[in-house]
């Protein structure tokens, strides 16, 4: 919101400097275009975006990221905000394995993402990384959990779609189809093995 009031408190000035007749003071002030800077806003972040496609700004980013990855203190927050965002949308896409995954008590399920089939690196081969993202918030827990507390759910689910129900609380809907989980999940095996994934 503030970029949105910044552009409408500057548009105005540079408006009556480029248009003095059309953009007069009345009474003073210099009239604001209501939803001048909503426009403005987008059409940089549109522009923004079609400069970075272009060859020598991908090339710039490239050499920027490298920079970046290699600073003392910021490489450690900054690749694990690029992993991040790469498994949702690049390509190393992570969050592709939506689970049913049994970490607080027997009967209560939590939705989650295998995030790597076995965590061996931990002393624990037969174990598999989950994330589990929270309603409401871009933040989330990863739990390294036996096979035995893992369900593969329907495949008929989207990984996109097990996010957003996450993410919106339970609240979104999916299909009639889609619905009828729970009696399946109650006839479906428990998850075999970090090969069976």
């Amino acid at each position: 919101m503030s970029l949105f009031n910044w552009v409408d408190n500057f548009l105005p000035n540079l408006l009556n400097a480029l248009f003095p007749v059309q953009f007069a003071e009345v009474n003073g002030q210099i009239p604001k275009v209501t939803g001048l800077g909503f426009l403005v806003a987008i059409t940089l972040v549109l522009i923004v975006g079609w400069l970075s496609s272009l060859f020598f700004v991908e090339r710039l980013v490239s050499i920027f990221d490298k920079v970046l990855e290699k600073t003392p203190g910021i490489k450690i927050i900054y690749s694990s905000v690029k992993d991040f965002l790469e498994a949702f949308a690049g390509n190393k896409k992570k969050f592709d394995a939506p689970v049913l995954v049994n970490v607080d008590a027997p009967d209560v399920w939590r939705i989650g993402f295998i995030t790597q089939k076995d965590s061996d690196h931990f002393g624990l081969a037969d174990y598999v990384t989950v994330y589990v993202p929270h309603s409401y918030a871009i933040s989330g827990i990863t739990y390294i959990v036996a096979p035995t507390k893992i369900r593969k759910l329907p495949k008929s689910i989207s990984a996109a779609e097990a996010m957003k129900y996450v993410v919106s609380g339970g609240v979104t809907t999916m299909e009639e189809e889609k619905d009828a989980v729970h009696p399946s999940m109650e006839k479906q095996a428990s998850f075999d093995g970090p090969n069976n994934i």
